[in-house]
Order: structure tokens, then C-alpha cells, then sequence
């Protein structure tokens, strides 16, 4: 194993919380599965920077058959960027470790502007031990996308089978595999630490 390839949300960031995503629910005036439905359908745009976050929410108004004033807009980006806006310190802290003993790291994270800005700016201290950073706004590319990895691998200067990818999501780890890279899909920090012993 010459580097490992890191997700950011569901493995060194949390994933949203319950109350993040019922604030939301409340800004928007909509809860429930018609809202997350919409949520989700255009944030691989939004992810990969095809959206900014006004556009973004103007998509999703238009899915919800609602409209959202220009001062709700703002206040759902803010709700938004606060919902992912956690760090799991252990991972952080493992992921530092990792580093410091010389392996050769670097983070894909699909991740829209207004949240990589916050990370820039408030957790850049998560970021500081990946030698390649994808975060995918700014490199215009977003997983599950083949492109995504291949920007990364071209970074890393490492071959495709010389790469674990580490992230929670099934389909992006099967991404990962069928471009060549190693994958372990996330579910703790026990069962990564076991899979990088494996080699």
C-alpha cells in the first residue's frame, strides 16, 4: 500500500445530524421524503461546481414546486454548511497519525463551495495531512465520476493498485475498484485500522 485515498463525510467528517437536517426541513417549509428527494437530485451538480449554492437552492425549489425568497436562500446555504459541518476528532487524529508515520495521503470529497470554504477556513487543520486535496467543487469533478479518481491518481503519483480508497458509500468504493484501486467501504475505525494491516 503506497497511499491512501480518503472520503471526507461518513468517515473524518459526520454525516448530517438529525437536528441539521429537521432545521433545514423548517427553513425550507417542507419536510419529510418529497424534500430530500429534491435535496438530493441536483447536489452531484452542486457538488461538482456546476451550481452555486443560490442556483442549488433554486433548483431545489423548483423539484419542492415552491419558491424561496432571496433571504431564505441565504439562510438554508448557511443551515446547510452548519448540517456537515462536524468532524469525527478520533479519525482526525488517526488520519494525522497516518500521515506523520509517512504514508502518502490525499482526500476526495464531494463537497459543494460554500462547505469547502468552511472547512478552509475553520477545520483546515482536518486538511493539512492530505498531500492531494480533491475537494470535488474545485476540481470540477465528483465521485462516483471516473474523472474524479483519475485527478486524484495523477496527483498521488501512484499506481492505481499501489491506492486503498476509504469511503462509507458502496457505489464510490465500487468505483474505485473497477478503475483499479484497492477499496474498503467505512464503517469504523477498528475494522480501516484491520484492513490497513492487511496491506
Amino acid at each position: 500500500m503506497d497511499a491512501v485515498l480518503f472520503d471526507m463525510f461518513g468517515v473524518i467528517a459526520r454525516d448530517q445530524s438529525p437536528e441539521g437536517r429537521a432545521a433545514l426541513e423548517r427553513a425550507a417549509g417542507v419536510a419529510g421524503a418529497n424534500f430530500w428527494e429534491a435535496y438530493w437530485r441536483p447536489r452531484q451538480a452542486y457538488d461538482r461546481g456546476d451550481l452555486d449554492g443560490t442556483a442549488y437552492w433554486k433548483a431545489v425549489s423548483e423539484h419542492l414546486g415552491v419558491e424561496f425568497a432571496q433571504e431564505g436562500i441565504r439562510r438554508l446555504i448557511a443551515l446547510d454548511v452548519e448540517s456537515w459541518s462536524r468532524v469525527d476528532e478520533e479519525m482526525v487524529a488517526f488520519v494525522t497519525g497516518l500521515g506523520a508515520e509517512g504514508t502518502r495521503l490525499g482526500l476526495l470529497s464531494n463537497i459543494p463551495a460554500e462547505i469547502a470554504d468552511y472547512f478552509s477556513h475553520h477545520h483546515a487543520r482536518v486538511l493539512e495531512p492530505f498531500a492531494v486535496l480533491g475537494l470535488s467543487s474545485r476540481i470540477y469533478r465528483a465521485k462516483p465520476e471516473p474523472e474524479a479518481f483519475e485527478w486524484a491518481l495523477a496527483r498521488l503519483e501512484v499506481p492505481a493498485e499501489g491506492v486503498l480508497f476509504v469511503d462509507d458509500r458502496e457505489t464510490n468504493v465500487r468505483a474505485a475498484v473497477e478503475l483499479g484501486l484497492k477499496g474498503h467501504r467505512f464503517t469504523s475505525l477498528r475494522a480501516l485500522r484491520e484492513r490497513l494491516r492487511e496491506g
